[in-house]
């Protein structure tokens, strides 16, 4: 049952594992802003939803949007448009890891610092909340991570897989993610992922790993109408 992949952030948001984490204003739902940045629309949105998302996020506001082929009115303005793909596990060869650890709340500032240094992908405050975290130390410092982010019935999606430029070449995030999704499989649930479309060595590392391309997505960037709130 696939399928729900196709709105995932929706089928998150609206599921039994993130629903506490969600702002849900009719067709249009995101993610609490200090959790993690998505915004996303009802797989069965009509043009209403454009009044549901205006409300939701307020005027002149700046959000990424998944979750809909339709056009936005023409007072609103098309930032960006980003091409992705999405990858599930077919035969990922899961394993736990001895040196990997469950990162907490704690860690948080020092993720944020690994985040910046290397970019995976939007990581806020409270997204460790998400799920389960693990990360690699390296006398002491934290040098590499992974971890759950998007969760729904069956699926968890792996996330925030990086290494910090000094101790890449080691096979660390391989071992992140084949420990990340050893924790998924344990539940009776399927690793999938993201990537940008033009993130290739991700993307063949992904595949090397037993990963399968299931579909290519569209990460818009969208702006409301108006002027924010002062």
């Amino acid at each position: 049952m696939s399928e729900v992949l196709d709105s995932v952030v929706w089928a998150a948001l609206t599921g039994p594992y993130h629903r506490s984490f969600a702002e849900i204003r009719g067709q249009a739902a995101r993610y609490h802003p200090d959790v993690a940045p998505f915004v996303t629309v009802s797989d069965r949105a009509d043009e209403r939803v454009w009044d549901d998302l205006a409300g939701l996020v307020g005027p002149g506001a700046t959000i990424p949007l998944t979750g809909t082929s339709l056009t936005p009115p023409e007072d609103w303005d098309v930032v960006a448009r980003d091409a992705g793909v999405q990858l599930v596990d077919v035969a990922v060869d899961a394993a736990d890891d001895p040196e990997a650890v469950r990162l907490t709340a704690a860690d948080v500032p020092e993720i944020l610092a690994l985040i910046e240094r290397t970019k995976p992908g939007p990581f806020r405050p409270r997204t460790i909340e998400l799920g389960t975290y693990l990360g690699i130390r390296r006398d002491g410092a934290l040098v590499a991570m992974a971890g759950e982010r998007l969760h729904l019935p069956g699926w968890t999606e792996i996330s925030a897989v990086c290494t910090d430029p000094a101790h890449r070449g080691q096979g660390l995030a391989t071992r992140l993610v084949r420990a990340v999704a050893a924790g998924i499989r344990r539940r009776g649930e399927t690793p999938f992922l993201h990537a940008a479309a033009t993130n290739s060595n991700a993307i063949r590392l992904y595949e090397s790993l037993g990963f399968k391309l299931r579909r290519h997505t569209t990460f818009s960037v969208v702006r409301t109408p108006g002027k924010p709130a002062a």
